[in-house]
């Protein structure tokens, strides 16, 4: 137990000794106090000082020692390099948030302890103020009412600036913006702060500026400068130092008579350059305005408008003076005045008057220019101005007005009258006095044209053409011609003439008529197309007016074919119902020419266009026909096979609805050729005996087609000389009324004009026989007349060659 409590006791010796020791450290290394001074917002990492070097400690030991830095009661800007031993800045350091009570100086608290054995370092580092802060007011606008009364020389207080920054950071000045009525002084408080007074210096005056607007800066000493500043509103308060005034002194208005209650007279505009209760304005008559002048106009006393009370009348006053008072409403009201006079105009109250003195009507249409119709006079009861009128009528009306004397009018034409553009006129007099307003009446009468017959009856065309249909009808309804004549009564009744011609013998009147009542053109005959083509011929058309009044027209009848005549085969020529008979040689070779069947129309070229076709052919596989020329022609050379005789039926056929057509039967007769040998086998020319039978009957037909041919031609120039000139009234190119074909085409069926035919013809002689063709030129005129037919001898002429045909 001793042994025990001995141990416990030294135990407790050694600790107390232990812990005076470290508490006589403590004592011994704490007392004294490193000291550094740092600007303000240094970057992060800046060395402040070699702390181990100013504490005289080991760098190399540092770690060892486990040297840190405690920062008391502050967050830990600063910390030391264990390897360096430098005192390094952590964070930024804002002494305005540091020491945020404005004071001379700031100091921020370290602690640096090491241990083995243990030491404690007391440092004390200073904050420098910089200039980082610029100065600023409170608020950024401030407002002053001033009164425009203010002395010069008064002063008002305006909010100082406040700098975060001290010392010579802080602000130092103010400066003032530009003005001719303040200035700025600067005031020093106890504790140094600098603040500013607004001096006036310049009476004020409302009306002239009623807002001044100032600009105050504060102006710090740092290096370099920084500023702020902030904006004066100065409002001058308004003191009734203006009295109303009006526009002008005196006033002079015009106001109509009989103007109604009520209506505004003038407005009065009086103008305080004051504000508030020191610009309202009453209006009020002076004493200088008499009663009758305030019965009849009343006065507003709020706006100033001057009306009319009672009926003013011209005749009773004709001005009115009044004067005008305009009051403020000011502690001490102050007042203006004007002179208004009014003056009262005579109202233009009495219409002008019309009077027809005289008025003729109905008048002729052809009644001359400046002929008189009307005598008008007017008046109006007003004077002056408003007694002056002024009389007009419609200016798109062909009369005028001729002043006789005062207030007297005549009316008379001015430009010719035409019932039928205008069969009569309303005319409307209109008369109006120069009063203002000006005051008008007016009259109409009506004025009626009498027709007189100056208009020619007119066509609707100036030529007709009317086609007809051959074979029409007598008395067939052709067209129906009208003419119009705008006049009237008998002036306008129209009688239709078909205007006489005779033309060969014949008169328009035999072929044609027409309805004298109402112009219907009627045929009196039935027409071929075949004789006559066309007609011309004038109808006139007359009035019944006195004098009577006429105009013609030309019409032109066209008979239009119809297909009515068949096809006349004129070649191979034969009697009627009879045959016509050839012969051909066996040989004849394959494409030769056995005959040319043609046939005449004498229709329109469209109906008279001929087909032909085979109507009966003894063998097809033979012969072949041209359905153009009417050729036949062999397509094939004949064989001992094919029968003697050949039986050919050929049809014509015309292009007309329904067709027509004519039939020709041809026998073919084959016969062998005689060949005669020769034995120096050469070619003896053939003889002929030229005073034979045959030969003299071909002279005979020749001279007889010939005579035939001059006849025709004489006959043809006569007809034609005997043709009557033609009418002026028809147009230059037509000679004739009726127009004729040519004598030896009606005379003649045996013409063609758009073909060529061949004549085919055997001739023997005594020594053998010989087949000749002869090609006719084509568009040219033929006339084929037959010879005796016991002679088998036919003549083909035209005006170029001749053709003889011997028979076998």
């Amino acid at each position: 137990m001793f042994t025990m409590a001995h141990r416990v006791r030294q135990t407790f010796r050694m600790r107390y000794v232990s812990i005076f020791l470290f508490l006589s450290a403590i004592i011994n290394t704490v007392w004294t106090v490193t000291h550094y001074s740092v600007p303000e917002e240094m970057d992060e990492g800046s060395v402040v000082a070699n702390l181990a070097t100013d504490l005289r400690l080991d760098v190399k030991t540092l770690s060892e020692r486990k040297m840190r830095i405690d920062v008391v009661a502050n967050k830990k800007y600063l910390d030391i390099n264990k390897d360096t031993g430098e005192l390094l800045i952590l964070e930024r350091i804002d002494r305005e948030f540091l020491c945020p009570v404005k004071t001379t100086s700031c100091f921020l608290k370290l602690d640096a302890t090491i241990e083995n054995p243990i030491r404690m370092f007391n440092i004390e580092v200073e904050i420098l103020d910089i200039n980082d802060n610029a100065p600023h007011f409170r608020r950024g606008t401030m407002h002053l009412d001033i009164s425009e009364s203010s002395p010069v020389g008064e002063r008002f207080s305006l909010n100082n600036a406040v700098d975060s920054d001290v010392g010579t950071n802080s602000v130092k000045n103010y400066h003032l913006s530009s003005s001719e009525y303040f200035s700025v002084e600067i005031q020093t408080g106890r504790d140094g702060t600098k603040f500013a007074d607004l001096i006036l210096k310049k009476a004020l005056d409302r009306e002239q500026q009623a807002v001044h607007n100032l600009f105050l800066t504060a102006v710090d000493g740092g290096v370099p400068t920084r500023t702020g500043t902030a904006s004066v509103i100065v409002r001058v308060l308004d003191v009734n130092d203006n009295a109303p005034s009006f526009d002008k002194e005196k006033y002079v208005v015009d106001v109509m008579e009989n103007s109604p209650i009520g209506s505004l007279v003038i407005k009065l505009n009086a103008t305080d350059l004051d504000e508030g209760s020191n610009s309202d304005i009453i209006y009020s008559y002076s004493l200088y305005t008499s009663e009758r002048t305030q019965t009849v106009f009343n006065l507003n006393p709020v706006n100033g408008e001057i009306r009319v009370k009672e009926m003013i009348n011209y005749e009773d006053f004709k001005l009115y003076e009044m004067e005008v008072i305009a009051s403020d409403k000011g502690p001490n009201s102050l007042s203006g005045q004007c002179k208004l006079t009014i003056q009262v105009t005579d109202m233009n109250d009495n219409h002008p008057e019309i009077s027809i003195k005289s008025f003729q009507s109905p008048i002729k249409e052809n009644e001359p220019v400046d002929t008189v119709i009307a005598v008008v006079s007017v008046s109006d009861k007003d004077s002056g101005d408003n007694g002056v009128v002024d009389l007009h009528v419609p200016d798109n009306m062909p009369f005028r007005l001729r002043e006789s004397s005062d207030n007297y009018y005549e009316l008379v034409v001015s430009e010719p009258l035409d019932r039928e553009k205008v069969p009569e006129y309303d005319i409307t007099f209109t008369v109006t006095d120069r009063g203002s307003p000006p005051l008008s009446d007016n009259e109409t009468m009506t004025l009626e044209l009498l027709d007189v017959n100056d208009n020619v009856p007119q066509f609707p065309q100036s030529f007709y053409t009317i086609r007809v249909m051959e074979n029409n009808a007598p008395g067939a309804l052709l067209s129906s011609l009208t003419a119009f004549d705008p006049d009237l009564h008998e002036n306008q009744y129209l009688v239709y003439f078909i205007l006489e011609k005779e033309i060969v013998n014949t008169s328009m009147s035999m072929l044609f008529s027409i309805n004298p009542e109402n112009g219907n053109l009627y045929a009196l005959k039935t027409f071929d197309y075949e004789i006559e083509t066309e007609f011309l011929f004038h109808i006139e058309a007359r009035d019944s007016g006195s004098p009577p009044l006429s105009s013609n027209v030309t019409v032109h009848i066209i008979i239009v074919d119809q297909n009515d005549n068949a096809p006349v085969i004129v070649s191979p020529w034969r009697a009627h119902g009879s045959l016509v008979e050839e012969k051909i040689p066996r040989s004849t070779d394959k494409g030769s020419l056995v005959a040319k069947v043609i046939a005449l129309d004498t229709d329109s070229v469209h109906n008279s266009r001929i087909t032909y076709q085979f109507l009966q052919v003894t063998d097809a596989t033979l012969f072949s026909l041209d359905q153009y020329n009417g050729e036949i022609r062999t397509m094939r050379m004949f064989s001992y096979r094919d029968p003697r005789y050949q039986r050919l039926v050929v049809v014509a056929k015309d292009n007309g609805q329904p067709a027509l057509s004519a039939t020709v039967t041809i026998k073919l007769s084959t016969v062998e050729t005689a060949v005669k040998t020769y034995s120096d086998m050469t070619e003896v020319p053939l003889e002929y005996d030229i005073f034979s039978d045959l030969n003299l009957y071909l002279v005979i037909g020749l001279g007889s087609v010939s005579f035939l041919l001059l006849i025709t031609i004489l006959v043809t120039i006569v007809l034609k000389c005997q043709k009557p000139k033609s009418s002026k009234a028809a147009p230059p190119c037509r000679n004739s009324v009726i127009s004729e074909r040519n004598s030896t085409i009606a005379d003649s069926t045996l013409v063609s004009n758009d073909a060529y035919w061949y004549s085919l013809f055997l001739a023997e002689t005594r020594k053998g026989k010989m087949v000749v063709r002869q090609p006719v030129p084509k568009g040219s005129r033929y006339i084929v007349s037959s010879l005796p037919r016991g002679t088998g001898l036919t003549e083909t002429s035209d005006s170029a060659a001749s053709t003889l045909q011997y028979p076998k």
